[in-house]
C-alpha cells in the first residue's frame, strides 16, 4: 500500500450557519414532535458541513472521487466507513449561529485484515460557533478492499448466549425510508444506504447498510429519552459489525454514575456499535 504519512498535518477549513431546518428534519426522523430547537442538540452538528462535490465528480460509490483535489488521501481501496468516532461538547451551538470547522488529518495507518487490505484515518474537528470553540471531534474513517466472490463474509460479531444487561432498551427496525431520510438530511450519497443491488453486489453487503451516525444519533437519542438530566459533555462510539434494512435491531443503555454505556445489537443479541455519554 502506498505511503501517505505525508498527508498528515494537512487541514482546510470550512464555514456555514447553524440553520433551523435540519433540525426540524431530524427531530421528524427521531420521532419527535417537529419544532425548531433554540440549541442544536448533540450530534445535530453532523447536519452541516456537508459534502458539496460537483455531480460530475461523483464517483461509482457515490462518494467524491479520490483524485479529486480535496483534503482526503487518494486511497485505492474502494470500500469506505465511517467507524467511529470521539466528541467533546464544549459549549452549546445556538441556532442561527455562523460556524467555522478545521480540520486536520491527525493520522493514517494501515492494517491487515481478514477481508484484506485496511487504512485507518482519523481527521480532528475544530468546530466554532460565532467565533467560540464548540466541538472539538475526531472521525475515524475505513478504506477497506474491494469485496469479491473469493472474499469471506463480513466479519459478526461472536454470538451472545445471554445478552448483555441493558437498563433501558428500545427496538428499532431499519427500513429504506428511514436511510433514505438520513442521506437525505446528510447529503450522503454513498450507495451502500439506498442501492440495494449496489450493496449487495459490489460491496458484498446482504441488504442496506444502516448509516454508522445514524446508528450514534439513534444511541444519544436514547439517553436522552431516558436520562432527562442529561447534558452531554463527551460521546465516543465504535462500530463494530454493520446493521443491514430490514432487521430489528436493538437501542441500549446501562447508567454509570452520571452518564451511561450504550450499544445497539441485533436480533441475535450481539453488540454492533458501542458508545459512551458522559455528563
Amino acid at each position: 500500500m502506498d505511503d501517505y504519512s505525508d498527508w498528515i498535518g494537512r487541514s482546510e477549513t470550512r464555514h456555514d450557519m447553524a440553520t433551523a431546518a435540519p433540525l426540524v428534519g431530524l427531530g421528524a426522523l427521531l420521532d419527535h414532535d417537529p419544532a425548531a430547537p433554540a440549541i442544536v442538540p448533540p450530534l445535530g452538528h453532523w447536519l452541516y458541513f456537508l459534502p458539496d462535490a460537483r455531480q460530475s465528480a461523483i464517483g461509482d460509490d457515490g462518494h467524491p472521487r479520490r483524485n479529486d483535489g480535496g483534503l482526503l488521501p487518494p486511497v485505492p481501496l474502494p470500500r469506505r466507513m465511517w467507524a467511529g468516532g470521539r466528541v467533546e461538547f464544549l459549549a452549546p451551538i445556538a441556532v442561527a449561529a455562523a460556524l467555522t470547522r478545521v480540520t486536520t488529518i491527525a493520522a493514517i495507518r494501515a492494517k491487515r485484515g481478514a477481508s484484506g487490505d485496511l487504512l485507518f484515518v482519523t481527521l480532528q474537528h475544530e468546530i466554532a460557533a460565532d467565533g467560540i470553540p464548540a466541538i472539538r471531534e475526531e472521525q475515524d474513517l475505513v478504506y477497506r478492499a474491494p469485496a469479491t466472490a473469493a472474499s469471506p463474509p463480513l466479519a459478526e460479531p461472536a454470538p451472545a448466549s445471554v445478552p448483555e444487561p441493558a437498563d433501558a432498551v428500545r427496538r428499532v427496525t431499519p427500513d429504506p425510508v428511514l436511510l433514505f431520510r438520513y442521506s437525505a438530511l446528510t447529503f450522503n450519497a454513498h450507495r451502500i444506504h439506498y442501492d440495494r443491488d449496489y450493496a449487495r453486489d459490489v460491496e458484498g453487503y446482504p441488504g442496506l447498510v444502516v448509516h454508522g451516525p445514524l446508528i450514534a444519533t439513534l444511541l444519544i437519542d436514547h439517553a436522552l429519552r431516558e436520562m432527562p438530566g442529561l447534558t452531554p459533555t463527551r460521546f465516543s462510539f465504535r462500530a463494530e459489525a454493520p446493521l443491514i434494512d430490514g432487521m430489528p435491531f436493538d437501542l441500549c443503555l446501562a447508567r454509570e454514575g452520571s452518564g451511561a454505556r450504550l450499544w445497539a445489537r441485533d436480533a441475535h443479541g450481539r453488540p454492533t456499535m458501542r458508545a459512551e455519554v458522559a455528563n
